[in-house]
């Protein structure tokens, strides 16, 4: 077990890892990027010569992370925020020479307070958002705030009420296929009534429900031709087996399971700590775990076996995780707004790179 301590503006972020984390990310050529609300940051997760490296950028209320080619995108409290590969910056960013990836600032799109949760992009480059406070899937133009596109059948009105927390979206064939509720609820905040048991799992393009009885259900994932659901309320990774309309659970893990990310047998799995209050009382995990149990940070699993193979648990400054995304890098930067690296950074039409004048 390896201690880290990252410096951030207003506390430390201490974290604890097994060396078997940094040891997968090489093996595999990734990194990780993790949004957590609570203390306000996007990390990156990073090897660095054997250690975990930690990155934090600073982010109001960061949710949802979405990827798509060079595209990345952070779901915020009334934003989106748009960022693209750079690879020429790359060699650039501080420390010079260490990085293989660097993602520059493009724009921000303002939606108000939507309550974004999952993003996901379509294989066309259209981003979608779930858009919790109005219960519904949009995506967004240059002209409106979102563009609902489509509500579980049960919601009669768009209003501003979060009725069903619709929270988790699935891509599949790069179209959306699947979503979560915490209920099949049509009054403000219905859903809040059942929350042990009262999860659900939509079918988006019949409008209809596939799974009830889940216990707060996020982060649907289609991968290896199978569907897979974290049941947050019992801290479980589950597969779902759409012809007989079930669930298997395939590992338990010590804390609130929201957000997860695939490669090849490997789940990479967020974890938050959650403490007993009004939302999360009565749920199974709080009844399994006590307070001090319960931890924070991105477990890796194998899912051919439920086995734990590596973790990252933070110990100060972050209780709880929303999502995790696999980076294509081994050493991304994420360069924020007012890096001076911005200033001499152009990114022009290849058309109009014959006319630029040798360095």
């Amino acid at each position: 077990m390896t201690h880290s301590s990252t410096p951030a503006a207003a506390d430390s972020l201490r974290s604890v890892y097994t060396n078997t984390f940094p040891d997968l990310l090489e093996q595999l050529g990734i990194s990780l990027a993790i949004s957590t609300y609570q203390a306000g940051r996007v990390i990156l997760i990073r090897n660095d010569d054997g250690q975990l490296n930690t990155h934090f950028r600073s982010f109001h209320k960061p949710m949802g992370i979405a990827l798509h080619q060079n595209e990345l995108s952070v779901g915020g409290a009334n934003t989106v925020w748009y960022y693209r590969n750079v690879p020429a910056v790359a060699p650039k960013a501080e420390p010079q020479g260490k990085h293989d990836a660097c993602y520059l600032p493009r724009r921000i799109h303002v939606t108000g307070d939507i309550d974004i949760h999952e993003m996901a992009y379509a294989d066309d480059g259209q981003l979608w958002v779930i858009n919790t406070r109005f219960s519904a899937l949009c995506t967004l133009d240059p002209d409106h705030s979102f563009n609902p596109v489509w509500r579980p059948h049960f919601v009669t009105t768009l209003a501003p009420e979060d009725r069903c927390h619709l929270n988790g979206l699935c891509m599949v064939n790069g179209r959306p296929q699947f979503a979560t509720a915490l209920g099949q609820t049509n009054t403000a905040g219905g859903w809040r009534n059942n929350k042990k048991n009262g999860g659900i799992l939509l079918d988006i393009p019949h409008n209809q429900v596939l799974l009830c009885g889940l216990s707060m259900p996020h982060s649907p994932r289609w991968h290896n031709n199978q569907l897979w659901v974290l049941e947050s309320g019992e801290g479980s990774l589950a597969q779902v087996d759409l012809a007989n309309e079930n669930w298997q659970t395939i590992a338990k893990l010590p804390g609130f399971t929201r957000g997860i990310d695939f490669i090849g047998p490997l789940a990479f799995i967020g974890l938050s700590q959650v403490r007993e209050s009004a939302v999360f009382s009565g749920i199974p995990l709080v009844e399994r775990l006590g307070d001090g149990e319960r931890q924070c940070g991105v477990w890796v699993i194998n899912w051919q076996t439920g086995e734990t193979l590596a973790f990252l648990r933070f110990e100060e400054g972050v209780q709880e995780i929303f999502a995790v995304q696999i980076i294509p890098a081994r050493f991304p930067e994420m360069l924020e707004w007012q890096d001076k690296l911005l200033m001499s950074s152009y990114v022009v039409p290849d058309a109009a790179l014959a006319a630029v004048s040798p360095a």
